[in-house]
């Protein structure tokens, strides 16, 4: 009986052969959690539900700093202290200066003083080494898939010359096939569409940033017209309150100055009548 090994995830037991590499994984934890990059750092994390589109640091750094901005070096939306991110933050204190990245021209590529990690001696950011990397590994698995399909046509052709007992068949290696110039066209081809495809992610990431921009200042002017008005209605009620009450002192003012003249009356008739009485 075959070993069977246990999902890293749901920890039920399948063959090796039905695990995915790495991570150990079975069907249906691997479509059920699958691996996605995060909308900010763009690491790639094993997603726990389709609402989650951060990574669990990103989540905390969320919490602790709130909504990040965009890094002034590679222009990842994950500078949530400062200006840049933390993983410029380190390479620029650990290597220097950034220089600018061979294929998208950006000043965010850090020289590490290693050709031996350079990718295929190109001086590459961090978004751009992966990318570059993964069309690497996309190659190799479809050269692997394109050889093994070439040489079954070639076993296929050389034993139909067999049975035919005819000429035998001008057959090519797949080797060198492979290394046509046509699969350098491909490996341009599939790197450009890479390219294409972060390039769209990045301008969606902006053109969220902005709409986000625009509801907060749309926010912001309605803030400030309720507040306006407010303050307007304040000042008016304000100012009848001022009127009444000035009103009010004007008239009890009035009432007594007449009370004065009525009493500077009667004190003069008083005096006039002990004035004329024997």
């Amino acid at each position: 009986m075959a070993a069977l090994y246990a999902c890293t995830k749901c920890h039920q037991r399948f063959p090796f052969e039905a695990l995915s590499q790495g991570q150990q994984l079975c069907k249906e934890c691997r479509i059920a959690h699958p691996v996605v990059k995060c909308t900010y750092c763009r690491t790639e994390y094993q997603q726990e539900s389709k609402t989650n589109t951060i990574c669990k640091k990103c989540a905390q750094n969320v919490q602790l700093y709130g909504t990040p901005k965009p890094c002034q070096y590679c222009n990842i939306i994950a500078a949530f202290i400062g200006n840049k991110c933390q993983r410029c933050t380190n390479s620029e204190k650990k290597y220097g200066p950034p220089y600018s990245c061979e294929q998208c021209k950006q000043q965010c590529a850090f020289d590490r003083k290693d050709d031996r990690k350079k990718v295929d001696g190109k001086l590459l950011c961090w978004l751009c080494t992966l990318s570059y990397k993964r069309v690497l590994q996309k190659t190799k698995e479809q050269r692997k898939h394109l050889s093994s399909s070439s040489r079954a046509s070639h076993q296929e052709k050389e034993q139909y010359s067999r049975l035919s007992g005819g000429s035998h068949y001008n057959s090519f290696s797949p080797d060198l096939a492979l290394d046509s110039p046509g699969t350098d066209h491909f490996v341009i081809i599939a790197q450009l569409k890479e390219e294409v495809a972060t390039l769209k992610k990045m301008l969606h990431q902006k053109d969220q940033m902005i709409l986000e921009k625009e509801k907060k200042i749309t926010e912001l002017k309605a803030d400030f017209q309720y507040q306006e008005s407010q303050m307007r209605a304040k000042m008016n009620q304000m100012e009848k309150t001022h009127k009444e009450v000035t009103e009010q002192l004007q008239a009890k003012n009035r009432e007594l100055l007449k009370q004065a003249a009525a009493l500077s009356k009667s004190k003069k008739s008083e005096k006039s009548g002990t004035i004329t009485s024997p």
